[in-house]
């Protein structure tokens, strides 16, 4: 058995009196592909902005890829990561935001090629070509002079996965990343992530609401509710025989909203 590349060990978070994560305890394997699934407000975003480092932990341990995320070993001690150890740990994490997050400003290779040039001194030409590679993979390379203020919002989440590429993380994080887009471009985006799960050996996590592209992407589904994970499994066994009466009762209403599951 190999190690797990995440492994999150009784973490808490709250935010003012509210509860969001209690007490979590999760591991996931190398290349795993991992689907979060549960109502608004169970604490699955909340996991992927921990892990990226964007929100802070109240308690708990995390480890990626064998290393303290939060936490420094130092002479036999747990310490507080400082903001430098933190920073090199971000470098194996990428993740793709629901609201694209591009920078307005600078053209669609210019927000490719801007990490890997400040956070690991990549010359210019080399991170260029990267991006080259990257977006033609997105099927955006014809776009890479334009400004996102051009594109369609199809077009912008698939350079935003070609920005979280550029890094070359080992562990990709999408969050909700359709479902700020026209029902008919949400196809282009899906399939971006259904060439990167088959071609590459990335841990990825993905929030979604897309219930049919959780069972095909999927090799474990979690489905969360109130902070705690409620069921998990291979995903016919979450989408066709839920044992556990909150996923039954959250999957009837998916499926009466008119989702494919």
């Amino acid at each position: 058995m190999s190690q797990p590349i995440i492994k999150i060990d009784g973490i808490t978070k709250s935010f003012g009196s509210f509860k969001v994560l209690d007490g979590l305890s999760l591991e996931v394997k190398p290349a795993e592909k991992l689907a979060l699934i549960g109502p608004s407000g169970s604490g699955k975003t909340t996991i992927l902005r921990i892990l990226m480092t964007l929100e802070s932990i109240d308690g708990g341990h995390i480890q990626i890829d064998g290393e303290h995320l939060y936490h420094m070993e130092r002479n036999g001690q747990l310490l507080p990561a400082d903001e430098r150890h933190l920073a090199r740990m971000r470098q194996k994490i990428g993740m793709v935001f629901q609201l694209f997050n591009l920078f307005p400003h600078k053209s669609v290779i210019e927000n490719v090629t801007l990490a890997p040039m400040l956070t690991k001194g990549v010359k210019k030409a080399d991170a260029e070509k990267r991006a080259m590679e990257l977006l033609d993979m997105v099927g955006m390379a014809d776009k890479a002079k334009s400004m996102p203020a051009q594109l369609s919002g199809g077009q912008k989440q698939r350079v935003a996965i070609a920005r979280a590429l550029a890094l070359s993380p080992k562990i990709m994080l999408f969050d909700e990343v359709t479902s700020a887009l026209d029902p008919e471009l949400v196809e282009e985006v899906l399939n971006v992530m259904r060439k990167l799960a088959a071609e590459t050996d990335m841990t990825m996590l993905l929030v979604t609401h897309e219930m049919g592209f959780a069972h095909d992407f999927a090799d474990r589904v979690l489905f969360f509710d109130r902070g705690k994970i409620v069921e998990e499994g291979k995903p016919d066994d979450i989408f066709r025989h839920p044992k556990q009466e909150r996923t039954q009762a959250f999957l009837r209403k998916i499926i009466a909203a008119g989702h494919r599951v």
